[in-house]
């Protein structure tokens, strides 16, 4: 089965043009190797990928040829994802002192990092 078909089946893309396109620009990795939308996913596969917040991490349990309601989606995988920081963890990162002025090429790439975003 596709991937970029399963990630939309078990609703954790809202749209297959979604997935492909984050599918695509390789930000998703099937077994530890970047994947296409065509790569195909078996059951016990380990899916990565990077959302806003977090680092998701999905093992597939069961394959989907369409898509589910949210009830019979969430028993088709394991989600192994660290909890979502909270809002108090996430305001804390790459706050500046005011009157500080504009960040250094430095220390955006460590407030960048810091927040989970690469470049």
């Amino acid at each position: 089965m596709r991937v970029d078909i399963w990630l939309w089946a078990v609703r954790l893309f809202k749209s297959r043009s979604v997935a492909a396109s984050t599918l695509r620009a390789g930000r998703v990795r099937v077994n530890g190797t970047v994947a296409k939308p065509a790569t195909s996913v078996a059951v016990g596969d380990r899916i990565t990928w990077r959302d806003p917040l977090r680092e998701r991490i999905v093992v597939v349990r069961e394959l989907l040829p369409k898509r589910v309601g949210a009830p019979l989606a969430v028993k088709a995988y394991e989600d192994q994802s660290p909890p979502v920081p909270t809002r108090e963890e996430r305001a804390a990162v790459g706050l500046r002192d005011r009157g500080t002025g504009r960040p250094t090429k430095r220390e955006r790439r460590e407030i960048d990092r810091l927040r989970g975003r690469s470049r």
